[in-house]
């Protein structure tokens, strides 16, 4: 099996050749820093007709989390185009982390058409270093398909534990790799490396419901399911919520 992924890995290597040599030549990253943000503006459309009802029942609960100022504090992690930003509750006060600093007019547009949110400011910073956020500052993290691209996942959920109060909360909801004895996995280990540099770092066969149970959370509150999505490889899914 392992010989067959190569070869299906080294065809399809074969036929993105150009996007492979740019790659090598370092070029390619800063290509795809620049077109992302325009793809993930479509996609994100998409996705969130597919799943609002999962993103609506993930965020049920954020009031609940509302800290001493009595307004919900809300920070999240790889915001990409502001695809969450009509789930949050009213009111809620948000900062914005992303590495790519393509995605701030596209951020601005979506603080533009929910005004029940009061945007705080926007970083540009990855979530390993979230140094500019201070210590047990925010009520919520919120990192949604985001642990999919990060360097380290351990890293990230650390700085997330640091930057969350005591008694806050981390949300998630994260595409993950297939069971193994699957199709869908065998697929999803022959595209990973052209997926990973077409789609900005993009792992398909992260197991990141792993690092969430090594983390030091208090409480985890984690569910698998099959996302109504069109395309397969993304289909399986984590989400819940984590307290510190």
């Amino acid at each position: 099996m392992a010989l067959i992924i190569f070869i299906l890995r080294l065809a399809i290597g074969i036929l993105l050749f150009p996007m492979y040599l740019l790659n090598f030549l370092g070029l390619w990253n800063q290509i795809c820093k620049m077109w992302f943000p325009y793809f993930l503006r479509r996609f994100t459309v998409m996705y969130n007709e597919q799943m609002a009802s999962k993103k609506r029942e993930l965020f049920s609960n954020l009031p609940e989390f509302v800290g001493p100022s009595g307004k919900l504090s809300l920070l999240e992690v790889g915001c990409g185009t502001g695809a969450n930003f009509k789930f949050y509750p009213a009111g809620c006060r948000v900062t914005c982390i992303d590495p790519n600093p393509n995605f701030e007019k596209f951020l601005i547009k979506s603080v533009a058409e929910n005004r029940h949110l009061q945007f705080e400011r926007f970083v540009v910073a990855t979530g390993e270093n979230m140094q500019q956020v201070a210590d047990g500052s925010v009520d919520v993290v919120v990192c949604t398909l985001v642990l999919c691209s990060v360097q380290s996942q351990e890293r990230i959920l650390q700085e997330v534990c640091r930057v969350l109060r005591p008694g806050g909360a981390f949300y998630f909801l994260e595409h993950v790799a297939a069971e193994s004895s699957t199709w869908n996995y065998f697929w999803q280990q022959v595209l990973d490396p052209s997926w990973y540099l077409l789609f900005d770092g993009c792992n398909l066969t992260r197991e990141s419901w792993k690092a969430l149970e090594r983390a030091r959370f208090s409480k985890l509150e984690l569910q698998h399911l099959q996302a109504p999505l069109s395309l397969e490889l993304v289909r399986p899914h984590i989400y819940g919520y984590a307290v510190k």
